[in-house]
């Protein structure tokens, strides 16, 4: 029966999530039962396209992406993958009709990573979040707002400005595995090997006015969906807090987190507030 190999698919797609994020699984959790395995789906798809271009050294990455695509388009078109999580991917873009520009935008992305390492322009610098976070949370929004297409418009932009802001910071608290591991310098005009206070700075307020501006759209998500998001939310913030406290020099040197008895603490406060009707 396909119900049963979706079933099975689906705790692919969970088992994913809670391998490869502790952080983003336990957000997941917050969400409402009836959008939450639609999220580690999507989930599920991006990682396996970021573990391509990222961490599958010794391969060829580019016939690797090359199959993972051709899969992807057959499994979108079909509504069946072998793949388990090509099939549950496939089941969240039909059953909310994802348009297939944001995958395309985001598969561009992955391929990037395989041939440019450094992004010299804000335009180049723009797109690649583009592609790589905003349309991410653009294919969430589609889940959290459930056809609804007025709504969909409204927090469009609040989607983006949070992917964008979760993306950055993960630009900045990788900054020493991106350079060393990697050869990628994301942040354009930024020396990473000579990263000064002042660049540092500039790059904390561009993403705090991402996430000011995303706070507005998360206010008005849906019931389902306002929990989880607001917590990912304060998660970020507060690594974006101890980055801002980090010195320049520190951030190039090691791997900022949170500790866990603050991410306790802070799931808390998300969830006193969230009953309270405070956001």
């Amino acid at each position: 029966m396909k119900a049963l190999f979706d079933t099975v698919s689906f705790t692919c797609s969970v088992n994913v999530t809670k391998a490869y994020s502790t952080s983003f699984s336990s957000a997941v959790k917050m969400l409402g039962p009836s959008i939450r395995q639609d999220i580690y789906n999507i989930y599920g798809f991006v990682r396996f396209a970021d573990e391509i271009v990222d961490s599958f050294h010794g391969y060829d990455k580019q016939v690797l992406l090359d199959k993972f695509e051709v899969d992807l388009n057959e499994a979108i078109t079909t509504k069946i993958s072998l793949n388990p999580i090509l099939n549950s991917f496939q089941n969240t873009v039909n059953k909310y009709n994802i348009p297939y520009e944001l995958i395309a935008a985001f598969m561009k992305s992955m391929r990037q990573d395989l041939h440019q390492e450094i992004y010299n322009t804000r335009e180049e610098y723009q797109e690649y979040i583009y592609g790589s976070a905003d349309v991410v949370g653009l294919m969430c929004l589609k889940v959290f707002v459930n056809g609804d297409e007025n709504k969909y418009n409204e927090l469009k932009d609040g989607a983006m400005r949070l992917g964008s802001a979760f993306q950055k910071v993960n630009f900045l608290r990788d900054l020493k595995a991106d350079f060393e591991e990697l050869n990628r310098s994301y942040f354009p005009n930024t020396n990473v090997t000579h990263l000064d206070e002042f660049s540092k700075k500039e790059i904390i307020d561009d993403i705090e006015a991402d996430f000011n501006a995303a706070y507005e759209a998360i206010k008005e998500l849906p019931i389902e969906a306002r929990f989880g998001v607001y917590t990912a939310y304060r998660y970020y913030k507060r690594l974006l807090k101890r980055l801002k406290a980090t010195p320049s020099t520190e951030i190039k040197n090691t791997r900022i987190r949170v500790p866990d008895y603050q991410k306790v603490e802070l799931l808390a406060r998300c969830y006193v507030k969230f009953r309270l009707n405070l956001l």
